[in-house]
């Protein structure tokens, strides 16, 4: 039997929360883009991801193995050259695949790696390669293409908030950039008897705040309404040490987005900013989905929606990201839809993990899943064929010292949340964190040495230590008994 092989559009924002989007919930932003892929396909609402930072995020889902087993833990760090990724495996099943903005699984800073990061064997035959905005690299290519268009990378202050600034005009936005190149290779392939895949890696939502002026300003115009974060003065007073430090600075540094600092206006910027972003994204979306329409693609292809992990954006008292694994941090945003294949306007509450996609992929394309994968494949739920279909009962995460460190020795810590409690445990630590999620479910009370919950703790942490163990690397594969 002929297998119909789809494309994929695969994109994939940094640093954005679940309820940044109007599909799941959000009344501000301006979505209806990604709205509409919602209602044409699946969405789930207790997506995980792996871990709370980019890089150790990134290479567990395209290869779909935890960080911990990949070897790719930290940002900054280089994912092994024998880790294989679901897009070197779909480009081997006669794929043509291309990356437009970042891919962030080698160590991505100026000093580390002068022209771009450095590459395994991944798949992409177009490699248009944009860490961030930043005119830090000459060989990053939107420093390039803004240079051809006769313009530079100066975004401005805003009067009264030094936290935000206005970013490049939306044509010449990073945004704009990634989703052009992206329709570009669409154009090139419409003719094509091969499947293509395609990441579109935007870098927004990531901090720095600094979207068009003209998006933010139609926040600015309401910006009192807007909610400011959810913090409870004193809830940091019995939670881990780290999240007491990146309360006075993000990443354990002094000053830096400190909620210390803050007044209500300045969070009130900050989410204005935020959300600016996240509305340019959608634009962007529609200009793809119309490049498939018109080039008549669009029936034939899958259309992945995510994000590698959440921000915290102030809720809790902490801007950005680290070793903490809220809500907010962990439980991102994931649509898939590809018309007549995956059902239509279907809402999963299910635990899956973001390494459950890349296995997804190989069986969407007919292709058998890597003996070296963990996660497990969504194709029955997207299709409708999940009767027997074996659910998680818990989802796990890790941070293995993965950025910043807090301390000479930086943070190991695990998570395991079931849908009524969440532990996180610091290794080597005698702190940890326990919510009751049925009762609270915002995480503001931490009872892990409350004397009522000691008894859930234990079994939790049973429940963590066999996850833990699970994570152990699958391969070589056993060939005999003895």
């Amino acid at each position: 039997m002929n297998i119909i092989k789809p494309n994929i559009l695969w994109i994939c924002t940094d640093q954005q929360r679940l309820d940044s989007l109007g599909c799941y919930g959000n009344e501000f932003v301006k979505t209806p883009n990604i709205d509409r892929l919602a209602e044409r396909g699946v969405l789930f609402e207790n997506a995980y991801s792996q871990s709370p930072v980019c890089t150790p995020s990134r290479a567990s889902f395209l290869t779909g193995r935890y960080p911990r087993t990949n070897c790719c833990r930290q940002n900054g760090q280089a994912i092994p050259n024998d880790e294989v990724l679901v897009t070197k495996l779909l480009a081997d099943a006669g794929y043509t695949c291309g990356l437009s903005g970042k891919l962030h699984i080698s160590p991505c800073y100026p000093s580390a790696a002068p022209e771009i990061e450095a590459r395994v064997d991944d798949g992409y035959e177009t490699f248009h390669w944009s860490h961030h905005p930043s005119p830090d690299w000459p060989a990053n290519e939107y420093t390039q293409w803004l240079q051809e268009q006769g313009q530079e990378f100066k975004p401005e202050s805003v009067e009264n908030c030094s936290y935000v600034q206005y970013g490049p005009d939306a044509e010449y936005h990073q945004t704009t950039w990634c989703a052009e190149k992206a329709i570009q290779f669409m154009e090139a392939n419409e003719a094509s008897e091969t499947p293509w895949l395609f990441s579109v890696n935007f870098f927004d939502p990531h901090h720095p705040f600094d979207p068009p002026k003209q998006y933010i300003q139609r926040y600015l115009d309401r910006l009192e309404e807007l909610p400011l974060p959810h913090y409870k003065q004193g809830e940091l007073n019995n939670k881990p040490i780290y999240q007491q430090m990146d309360h006075h600075g993000a990443y354990g540094m002094k000053g830096h987005l400190a909620y210390s600092d803050m007044t209500e206006h300045d969070h009130r910027m900050l989410r204005a900013a935020y959300w600016a972003m996240v509305d340019l994204i959608d634009e962007q979306v529609g200009r793809m989905i119309t490049a498939l329409e018109k080039t008549g693609q669009l029936d034939n292809t899958m259309i992945i929606f995510m994000s590698d992990h959440g921000e915290l954006l102030g809720d809790h008292g902490v801007y950005l990201k680290g070793p903490h694994f809220y809500e907010q941090s962990v439980n991102v945003p994931l649509i898939m839809c590809w018309p007549e294949k995956i059902r239509e306007n279907k809402k999963v509450d299910r635990f899956i993990e973001l390494i459950d996609l890349a296995p997804t992929l190989l069986e969407a394309a007919g292709e058998p899943v890597y003996a070296g994968m963990q996660g497990q494949s969504l194709w029955p739920v997207l299709t409708g064929n999940d009767l027997t279909y074996t659910y998680r009962k818990a989802v796990y995460c890790e941070h293995y010292n993965a950025n910043f460190k807090h301390d000479e020795k930086g943070v190991y810590a695990t998570m395991i949340r079931t849908d009524e409690h969440k532990l996180v445990a610091y290794h080597g630590d005698e702190t940890g964190e326990l919510y009751h999620l049925k009762v609270d479910p915002s995480e503001s009370t931490n009872v892990w040495d409350h004397p009522a919950y000691q008894t859930i703790k234990l079994s939790l942490y049973q429940c963590l230590c066999d996850r833990i163990v699970e994570t152990i690397d699958p391969l070589p594969i056993r060939q005999s008994p003895w």
